[in-house]
């Protein structure tokens, strides 16, 4: 696409930047992505990182940028105070970007705290803020699987209160940084080892610990294959994560945001606890937002 846009959506977290062309009825006509995200650049990077990716988009007067995710945190471009929940998600005021390209009108969207107990997010405010433009009635819980999956309670149209939990980046470290990466070599999936996995951590999540030493046990004596552990090894850590949050989950009702495999593997985790969650994608919810 070689004619200019309406405005552009740009979705910035720390390892990925996504960006949209949107029209005038906020709908997307182009799209286009890179791995410069705010993990792996500095500040004065970021506005040529951006121009890289959307310059085919913009015109001759100035377009506006609206921007979410850690391009807002202290680390990223351009600080955006968070809002202390409960609130909407997107209470607060953009914070404004300092760009040297005229052509450009960088907004940042504001994150969300939590002070007790501690907590921060950035990014799933926007997905949280879409979702409730397409479904106002929704009263539960969303789940929003990724690096660090967000659980938050959703009510009024607000956020009451959410919970951050590092599994997707302690699966990250153990399967490429630790002894378990000698068993987990796989990209196949083994749906019985998962489930496994998950009735284990949930069972006992004290215990986890042991169970992940126990994938590598598995697979030099008893042949274990990749796939079965690697399979395992999710299900283990999606289960210990579902038991610490069973006071978010249970009893109410469940949606999940996210990437397709990633929620599936959250759907199917909960389903073998008996809990049913409806499916939202992210990348739609986020340009709802």
């Amino acid at each position: 696409m070689k004619k200019p846009t309406d405005w552009i959506a740009v979705d910035w977290g720390t390892t990925r930047l996504r960006a949209w062309a949107m029209d005038h009825e906020n709908q997307p006509v182009d799209q286009a992505s890179s791995l410069k995200g705010m993990g792996k650049i500095d500040k004065s990077a970021f506005e040529p990182a951006l121009l890289e990716l959307i310059e085919p988009w913009l015109g001759e007067k100035p377009t506006n940028v609206i921007a979410c995710g850690m391009v807002g945190a202290k680390q990223g471009w351009a600080e955006a105070p968070y809002c202390a929940v409960p609130a909407k998600p997107l209470g607060q005021q953009l914070a404004q970007a300092p760009a040297q390209d005229p052509r450009l009108r960088v907004h940042v969207i504001s994150g969300l705290k939590q002070l007790h107990p501690a907590d921060v997010m950035r990014g799933e405010e926007t997905q949280i803020a879409g979702l409730l433009a397409q479904h106002p009635d929704f009263d539960g819980v969303l789940c929003l699987p990724g690096t660090h999956t967000k659980w938050a309670r959703v009510s009024a149209g607000e956020v009451v209160s959410f919970a951050t939990c590092m599994t997707g980046e302690l699966f990250e470290v153990l399967s490429r940084h630790s002894v378990l990466r000698h068993s987990v070599d796989s990209e196949t999936w083994d749906d019985a080892a998962f489930s496994q996995g998950v009735v284990e951590a949930i069972a006992k999540p004290q215990a986890l610990a042991l169970r992940l030493f126990s994938i590598r046990a598995e697979s030099v004596l008893n042949g274990i294959n990749p796939a079965g552990s690697r399979s395992r090894l999710s299900g283990i850590l999606i289960g210990a994560e579902l038991a610490a949050m069973r006071g978010y989950w249970l009893g109410t009702d469940i949606g999940i945001v996210g990437e397709q495999q990633l929620c599936q593997a959250y759907a199917h985790a909960l389903q073998d606890q008996g809990a049913v969650a409806r499916f939202f994608d992210a990348e739609a919810m986020t340009l709802a937002g």
